[in-house]
Order: structure tokens, then C-alpha cells, then sequence
């Protein structure tokens, strides 16, 4: 994780995520996946680039499954932006980082 990134857990997911009023990326990844390890440098640079803009956090999936239930999310990589409490966009599996960066501009601007 980078300075600019945070954890999520299930249960900050609520106040970090939901409750947040900036629009918050949140990675959901776990330490055996390949293509986790391998778009951990893009969302480290989305991070940066749009500090103050967006928060960037991680979740864990083996260790917060109710919260991948919950998203229906199936496999991992999975990126979900949330805005006002909403996940408004998604990518699974790995993407390169303009293809990243160009799904959440729209919701940034």
C-alpha cells in the first residue's frame, strides 16, 4: 500500500467508503492474485494523480468476503468507485491504466 492509498476493512467500509464526500476507488484484491499484484502500481499512480479528487482504498478479499457478497463481485481484480455512497463504476480483471483512469474521469470531473 502507498501513503496515498488506505485499508478497508468491512468494518470502516461504512464510514470511509459510504459515508465519504469525496468519490472513493476501493481495490479488492488479495495477496495470491497475480493481476492484484499486477495493477497495484496503476492504482498507487491514480492515487496520487488524483489526490484530492479521490481517496483510493484496498480491501482485502479473503479477509472481507461479506463485502465482496454484498457487490456481487466474483472475481478479483475488481476496482468499484463509489460516489455518494454509490458504486457508480466497475472494472474487473486487469486493465491498463489509461483504460482505469479513462472509466473514472467522467465521475471525477
Amino acid at each position: 500500500m502507498s501513503d496515498k492509498t488506505f485499508e478497508v476493512t468491512e468494518a470502516s467500509f461504512q464510514s470511509e467508503v459510504l459515508d465519504s464526500s469525496q468519490p472513493v476507488l476501493v481495490d479488492f484484491w488479495a495477496e495470491w492474485c497475480g493481476p492484484c499484484k499486477m495493477i497495484a502500481p496503476f492504482v498507487d499512480q491514480i492515487a496520487e494523480e488524483y489526490a484530492g479528487k479521490l481517496k483510493v482504498g484496498k480491501l482485502d478479499a479473503d479477509a472481507h468476503p461479506d463485502v465482496l457478497m454484498k457487490y456481487g463481485i466474483m472475481g478479483i481484480p475488481t476496482l468499484i468507485l463509489f460516489k455518494n455512497g454509490q458504486p457508480v463504476e466497475r472494472v474487473t480483471g486487469y486493465q491498463p491504466k489509461d483504460k482505469i483512469a479513462n472509466k473514472l474521469a467522467p465521475h471525477l470531473g
